[in-house]
């Protein structure tokens, strides 16, 4: 057998802890972090303070912190799941501000090769655009979002795979069968002025190929724009 059927055939575990926080869509705390994308952002990494020294690089990666949101505008309810490779703390939000006390849960689970799994994930679906100067000659691509849900199609076939080879997430998927629902853009005003983050959410299930770049896709999250809440992959 050779080292990569080895590593194919291979389990991994995943280990992490997801905060569940559920807020009044009204509150301030809340309703400012639904129209300030940056914002939103502060309010993940409030619950973390003391875990890494000030001023130090990346912290987010290096507390392996990964977000998601959903927001109920009929019951004004904001909840917010947040992944880290540390608890958080988040005594310091503002009681009025919680409809429910923070839940937080222990996620340990093994993962093995051939296996299929239940999926929902907020990305940020972007594609390089080529570009050309003006002498002709083809000069480094734009990033630009995907606006349609044929393209965001495209990106579920670059990055989760669209047939019987692995994307280098470790996982293969049908991709006429994901579920893609493209939501609102969101944005933050001055001086984050020209922040927009388009964003689609994904369903479906995935076959998992390779154990062990599927956990580190799990841990580090996918694609762009995860200090804005995409890229965490929530498995069932």
């Amino acid at each position: 057998m050779t080292d990569s059927a080895q590593t194919r055939t291979a389990t991994a575990r995943f280990v992490a802890t997801h905060s569940v926080l559920t807020l009044d869509a009204r509150h301030p705390y809340a309703a400012k972090s639904l129209v300030d994308a940056q914002d939103m952002h502060r309010t993940v990494m409030s619950g973390f303070k003391g875990w890494v020294d000030d001023g130090s690089r990346d912290p987010r990666a290096q507390m392996g912190i990964l977000s998601t949101w959903t927001v109920d505008l009929k019951n004004a309810a904001l909840v917010l799941v947040v992944q880290s490779r540390v608890p958080g703390d988040w005594s310091h939000i503002p009681k009025r501000a919680l409809r429910d006390e923070p839940h937080l849960i222990t996620v340990d689970r093994t993962f093995r090769a051939g296996e299929s799994i239940g999926f929902r994930t907020v990305v940020n679906p972007t594609y390089v655009k080529p570009q050309s100067g003006p002498d002709g000659r083809m000069r480094r691509g734009k990033r630009v979002a995907h606006t349609t849900p044929a393209g965001v199609r495209k990106w579920v076939v670059r990055h989760l795979g669209g047939g019987t080879e692995p994307s280098r997430f470790g996982v293969t998927t049908d991709a006429e069968a994901i579920a893609a629902r493209l939501l609102p853009a969101v944005s933050s005003p001055a001086p984050h002025k020209g922040l927009k983050i388009a964003r689609a959410e994904l369903r479906g299930t995935l076959t998992v190929v390779d154990p062990t770049a599927f956990v580190t896709a799990l841990s580090d999250g996918i694609g762009h724009a995860r200090a804005y809440s995409c890229g965490l992959v929530l498995t069932r």
